[in-house]
C-alpha cells in the first residue's frame, strides 16, 4: 500500500511540475528530460539489468527496447503536447479514455470478445471523461437591488 501511495504521490508531483516546465521547453524534449531522469533513477540496478539481458534471448531484448522506443516516446510526447494545451485535470481526464479503447482494439485486432461486464466498465470510463472534462457554466453576479426610497 505504501508503494502504491507513494507512486500517486510522485506522478502527481511529475505531472504538475511537468505542466508548469512545458511553458519553457516543448513536448518532445521534456520527454527527453523525463527519459534521462529516469535512466538516472534507474542507474543503481544497472548490473542487474546487464546480467538479464545476457541471459534473455535476443528477440525478448529488441521487444523491450522497441517498446522503450516506440510506444513509451510516442505516449509520453502525446501527454507533453495534450498537457501544454489543456488543464492539468482535463488531461489526465483523457487518460480514462484506455480501457474502452483496449477493449475495442483487442475485439476487432485479437478477436477477444468482451464479457457484459467490460462493456459497463467502459461505458463508466466513457461517462467520467464526459463529466471530468464538461464545460463549466459560469454564473453571472446578480447586481443588488438598489434600495427602494421613501
Amino acid at each position: 500500500m505504501a508503494l502504491g501511495l507513494t507512486a500517486a504521490v510522485l506522478y502527481a508531483a511529475g505531472a504538475t511540475s511537468q505542466k508548469r516546465l512545458l511553458a519553457h521547453v516543448d513536448a518532445l524534449t521534456m520527454t527527453w528530460v523525463g527519459c534521462l531522469a529516469g535512466t538516472v533513477a534507474l542507474l543503481p540496478f544497472a548490473p542487474a539489468l546487464a546480467a538479464d539481458a545476457a541471459a534473455a534471448p535476443p528477440s525478448s531484448t529488441w521487444a523491450v527496447v522497441l517498446l522503450g522506443l516506440g510506444p513509451t516516446a510516442v505516449a509520453f510526447t502525446t501527454w507533453g503536447y495534450a498537457l501544454s494545451r489543456l488543464s492539468a485535470g482535463r488531461a489526465a481526464a483523457t487518460t480514462y479514455l484506455v480501457p474502452p479503447l483496449v477493449v475495442v482494439l483487442s475485439w476487432l485486432v485479437l478477436a477477444e470478445v468482451p464479457a457484459p461486464v467490460t462493456f459497463a466498465g467502459g461505458a463508466l470510463c466513457l461517462a467520467g471523461v464526459a463529466v471530468a472534462t464538461l464545460p463549466r457554466r459560469r454564473v453571472a453576479p446578480v447586481p443588488p437591488v438598489p434600495a427602494a426610497r421613501a
